[in-house]
């Protein structure tokens, strides 16, 4: 198999895991997730991706119980073994004055990046990983004691999957290309 399909199998594997099983994930694991992420190109290498690994049982019921928007269940959560909280450190002329000429926001498309580099690495590693972006800012930094110089971007559960995960309909390239 060549370095294309390779890729195109991982990716392709890959799907929003709802169902954990009650293993923990090794730390090893974890660092190989963030070594990948950390791998991610970046707007002027300023590199802004900052995650938190939240393990401990009681921080985690609290960003479960407290951390999430009403209105979209996701009793699932409670039984990741890990939320992760991928952050963003701004930086002022990359993140702040750029944005506001290039109508962009760097921060948001670098962390977009250096995530799904991690959520692959997880797949590639056997593990189960979903985005979460219902939930509110403000409770997530003070239950994880987030420095209020972050910006919260999303959430992502990761343990071992409970069984096959449910694969969506992509779109064909035909579909997503502008002609």
């Amino acid at each position: 198999m060549d370095d294309f399909d390779a890729f195109l199998s991982l990716v392709s594997k890959r799907a929003s895991c709802r169902s954990y099983l009650d293993k923990p994930v090794e730390d090893e694991k974890i660092r190989k997730c963030l070594l990948a992420a950390s791998l991610a190109p970046s707007a002027c290498n300023k590199q802004p991706w900052r995650f938190k690994i939240v393990i401990d049982p009681a921080e985690r019921h609290l960003i479960c119980s407290r951390g999430l928007l009403p209105g979209l269940p996701m009793p699932w959560l409670k039984d990741a073994p890990v939320i992760v909280i991928l952050c963003a450190d701004t930086s002022f002329v990359v993140h702040t004055i750029a944005p506001m000429l290039s109508k962009v926001s760097f921060h948001l498309v670098d962390c977009g990046i250096a995530g799904q580099h991690f959520v692959l690495a997880a797949e590639a590693l056997g593990l189960g990983t979903c985005w979460i972006g219902w939930f509110k800012p403000k409770k997530i930094r003070q239950i994880a004691n987030i420095p209020r110089s972050m910006h919260i971007v999303s959430l992502i559960s990761l343990g071992y999957p409970a069984g096959p995960q449910q694969h969506r309909t992509k779109f064909t390239p035909e579909n997503i290309s502008i002609e």
